[in-house]
């Protein structure tokens, strides 16, 4: 085996232009607590160290003579320097470009645009949210050299960068590198000789990084003993009665990546058929990822306290959002990937894990009402996707989730309120969809239901469209969408009435209807007298069958749907405007170009355009212009 380097020239780099500019913020941002790139530093060493466990299962002679994994911190307050240390998996040529060089992971230029966007007081936290670990060190230091060499090479490798735009990257003497892993030295600002302390850095270790798998010491000043600062005892293997809130909070922070604090945490051991050890979090705030496409859960998989991989589902993907771990015996070590997925044994405990999640978070409804809504403000829309995708805790999500309604205020309500306070004659909870809250409390298909006092869910996640076709009913009652069908009212009596009263049509109104019918007919699939409607003058349903007209607007926005279907326009046969032109039958064009007007007045109220904008406005001027001449 050589040791020395082969004397190359060394290599110069442009960073990434997303790392590029991410890197100009770390260095000129002002941020609140600057402490995070140490946790993010020793969380990238224990992953290293996990990572050669368990490439050792297969491989024993990478752990050569030095088995047991260890994280060291070095300060030297004379040169300004603090160096992070581990004998984990190391990196070569090729892993240092691509590891920092480049950003591969998802949620960047979000990250980006949220910390340009965001208040100093909260910067910390999106650093740890969006996990961009590494460059965080920037914050604090003027350059960084990273040395690394790969377990199992004779080579070893110097990254270094002042942050800057560039970074160099060369080949050094094995006798100038770990025997394994990576050493990264951080050359401190002035502003951050701190970190140079041991009071400091002990801290910093034990509120953040107190509970990382690998063993912590500190090397105080050049050539002095190392000493022991954690023991790499795994949190999850404790007794729950022997670990603090502070603890817990402490390991979620290291394991999620993310600064703020749990709303929920779930730690249990299972014995019996299976036995596992399961610790999950609920964020506190929303994950950068937690609209990924892909779906994917970051719940990390252990077995035998041997780390696995983190890239499969432990938990169904509406719960997508937990972060955590799982840790069993049940599963060879040198498990596959393509046998963790067809597994019937995780299986098992997948269904566990995610039974005691949702049983926790129904306990947090009971517990504490504050704190639920913030859960569901963060999730709310997440968690309604297992109402779409899992039949066999339908009912117990529906129960679960909390709704804007009509009568709550600025408020929350769930379905079992709404059942409590519905009409003894309701046989179905109304709903209606929509983007906008403000715009479906402005609808006219409410009007009818508002005038009966009959409450209506009002749903705003796109979500919403699909898993209500998929609920057929809750507690028996069946769903109903009031932009869709016949609302069938004039079975509820108004306040203040005895009974629901219908009358018979008078000719004028029933000859402007027939009219409309026939002069709409290549736009609409038929005019109808409405009962949903108080105010307005008209309103655009959908018919029975189908979808209804916001799924409608999904599909055919995702491709799904090459036209809408024709709606059907209701007319409020009591509006003064629809009595005036029903009475109005002078054989002029006047006739016409109101039934074509009512029909784009309904279009603008549903949230969309008159067809021909043109032609609009021209109708309008014909009307303003006869008004103006009467």
């Amino acid at each position: 085996m050589t040791t020395t380097a082969t004397h190359k020239p060394a290599e110069n780099h442009i960073f990434e232009a997303d790392v590029a500019r991410l890197l100009h913020m770390m260095v000129h941002s002002v941020y609140s607590d600057k402490d995070v790139f140490l946790r993010e530093l020793i969380s990238n060493a224990a992953d290293a160290c996990e990572k050669l466990r368990f490439e050792a299962i297969a491989t024993p002679t990478l752990l050569a003579n030095d088995p047991d994994s260890r994280i060291t911190l070095s300060l030297d307050e004379e040169k300004r320097q603090l160096v992070v240390e581990d004998n984990g998996i190391g990196m070569s040529h090729d892993d240092l470009i691509e590891a920092l060089g480049t950003i591969a992971r998802s949620g960047t230029r979000a990250f980006m645009e949220r910390i340009e966007a965001s208040k100093a007081g909260e910067s910390a936290q999106l650093i740890g949210q969006f996990g961009v670990g590494f460059y965080s060190c920037f914050m604090v230091a003027d350059r960084v050299d990273v040395v690394c060499r790969r377990a199992g090479t004779d080579e070893a490798w110097l990254w270094s960068s002042d942050g800057k735009g560039s970074y160099s990257v060369s080949a050094v003497d094995l006798a100038a590198a770990p025997q394994r892993g990576t050493r990264i030295t951080l050359h401190l600002m002035e502003d951050a000789k701190t970190y140079t302390t041991r009071w400091s850095v002990e801290r910093i270790v034990k509120e953040q990084s107190g509970h990382v798998p690998v063993p912590i010491t500190i090397v105080e000043k050049p050539n002095a003993e190392p000493i022991q600062l954690t023991d790499g005892t795994a949190l999850w293997t404790r007794s729950k009665s022997d670990i603090s809130p502070e603890e817990y909070t402490d390991f979620y922070r290291g394991i999620s990546g993310q600064y703020d604090e749990p709303a929920v945490t779930v730690h249990f051991r299972a014995e019996g058929r299976h036995e596992y050890t399961a610790l999950a979090f609920v964020p506190g705030s929303q994950p950068f990822d937690m609209f990924d496409p892909d779906r994917k859960g970051r719940m990390k998989l252990y077995v035998k306290r041997v780390f696995i991989t983190d890239d499969t589902e432990l938990v169904p993907r509406y719960l997508r959002f937990v972060r955590g771990l799982l840790d069993t015996a049940d599963l060879p070590l040198n498990v596959s990937r393509e046998m963790i997925q067809a597994s019937p044994v995780l299986a098992a405990i997948r269904k566990g894990i995610t039974s005691r999640v949702v049983a926790a978070i129904e306990k947090l409804a009971e517990t504490d009402a504050d704190a639920f809504i913030k859960f569901w403000e963060n999730f709310g829309p997440i968690v309604k996707e297992g109402i779409y995708e899992d039949f066999e805790r339908r009912s117990q999500l529906m129960a679960l989730s909390r709704f804007r309604t009509t009568a709550s205020s600025d408020g929350y309500r769930s379905l079992e309120e709404y059942l409590k306070d519905a009409r003894e004659d309701q046989s179905a909870i109304y709903y209606l969809t929509g983007t906008s809250l403000d715009q479906l409390k402005a609808s006219p298909q409410l009007e009818g239901f508002r005038a009966r006092g009959i409450e209506v869910l009002l749903l705003t996640d796109p979500i919403d469209s699909f898993w209500v076709m998929n609920a057929p009913e809750f507690k028996g009652k069946t769903f109903k969408s009031i932009t869709q069908g016949a609302a069938d009212l004039a079975q509820f009596a108004k306040p203040n009435e005895e009974q629901a009263m219908s009358s018979e049509t008078p000719a004028d109104l029933q000859s402007f209807i027939a009219f409309a019918r026939e002069t709409l007919a290549h736009q609409v699939s038929d005019v109808r007298a409405s009962d949903r409607l108080t105010e307005s003058a008209v309103c655009l349903v959908a018919s029975e069958q189908g979808y209804d007209r916001q799924m409608e607007k999904i599909l055919q926005g995702a491709g799904r749907l090459q036209s809408l279907a024709k709606p059907i326009l209701e007319i409020n046969l009591e509006h003064p405007l629809v009595k005036g032109i029903a009475a109005k039958d002078d054989g002029s064009s006047l006739r016409e170009d109101a039934a074509l007007l009512l029909l784009d007045q309904a279009r603008i109220l549903d949230g969309d355009r008159p067809v021909d904008p043109r032609a609009f406005a021209e109708r309008l001027a014909r009307l303003f212009q006869r008004a103006l001449q009467s």
